[in-house]
């Protein structure tokens, strides 16, 4: 009996750690499949690693979303590549820990080939 209660009070104190332990996305809600993305504190221009690497195959695809590393929560500046060439950055966005941000195709402004 004693194991059993010692059992229980284990998994209870472990539960909220896992609960509360998300992962960081970035969603793909652009036309094409990203092939890059750094993220800067805004207007630093100070670009971080190459989050694509955290997929398995390096990309990401359109509706598909990606496990963000090493980055505090706070407002960055995204930069992504795509397959067709393009380079976009997209300004200001609010990274929460553990949330999912999204970039859209029709808020892309800031893109060149």
């Amino acid at each position: 009996m004693a194991r059993f209660v010692a059992l229980i009070i284990f998994t209870a104190a472990l539960f909220p750690i896992s609960a509360s332990a998300k992962d960081t996305r970035f969603w793909n809600l652009t036309a094409n499949t990203i092939t890059a993305v750094q993220l800067s504190p805004a207007g630093k221009n100070e670009w971080g690693k190459n989050q694509a690497d955290n997929d398995k195959d390096g990309t990401v695809d359109h509706d598909e979303r990606l496990k963000i590393t090493n980055t505090p929560p706070g407002l960055y500046d995204v930069k992504f590549s795509d397959k067709t060439g393009r380079t976009c950055v997209v300004p200001n966005i609010d990274v929460k820990e553990g949330a999912v941000f999204s970039i859209e195709e029709k808020s892309l402004k800031n893109c060149a080939k």
